[in-house]
């Protein structure tokens, strides 16, 4: 899986309420949430970010609360993924859940400059600065989480896990898994 974007740099201790505003929370329509994206943070990033762009921000990304519309508005706003020195748990949770990488790297969030060319490979975790040439090293993401990222998250990929069985009632073909219903 391979993500390629301009970077769009943040501070530390971005919280959720910087991701998406606690004011736009009336609504989980993603394009709506995607228009607010990070918007007290940068008022103009909605309105700059486009399709395959990157999020690289400081210590603590994701803090606060812990919902599920910082992730879905990030990821509906048209980024790629995100890289940072960590992640608040919640946050890192969530983001798998919703289908938005993420990516773990000190190193990278400390070098790359806003505006930089980015390539990140989620196979074997490399980040290259195509502005400077450097590449970077982050956990590779497991085979597993990338199939949720590239099914759209676990509620889509449970869902393509789902068929019917002989009884016409809907259940999961997960491996292990117990959904049935």
């Amino acid at each position: 899986m391979l993500f390629k974007g301009k970077a769009w740099k943040f501070g530390e201790n971005i919280d959720t309420d910087a991701i998406i505003p606690a004011r736009y929370l009336n609504t989980s329509d993603p394009q709506e949430l995607a228009k607010h994206c990070m918007e007290d943070a940068d008022r103009e990033f909605p309105n700059k970010v486009q399709p395959g762009d990157i999020i690289v921000a400081g210590k603590n990304f994701g803090c606060g609360s812990s919902r599920e519309h910082a992730p879905i508005a990030i990821k509906a706003a048209g980024v790629s993924c995100v890289i940072a020195p960590s992640f608040a748990r919640i946050f890192y949770r969530n983001a798998f859940n919703m289908g938005l990488p993420i990516f773990e790297c000190s190193e990278a969030a400390r070098e790359i400059n806003e505006g930089d060319e980015l390539e990140v490979d989620a196979d074997n975790g490399e980040i290259r600065n195509l502005t400077t040439g450097k590449t970077y090293k982050a956990q590779p993401i497991p085979a597993f989480m990338q199939e949720l990222i590239r099914d759209g998250g676990l509620i889509a990929h449970i869902l393509k896990g789902m068929k019917k069985g002989s009884d016409g009632k809907m259940a999961c073909d997960c491996t292990g898994c117990s959904v049935r219903g």
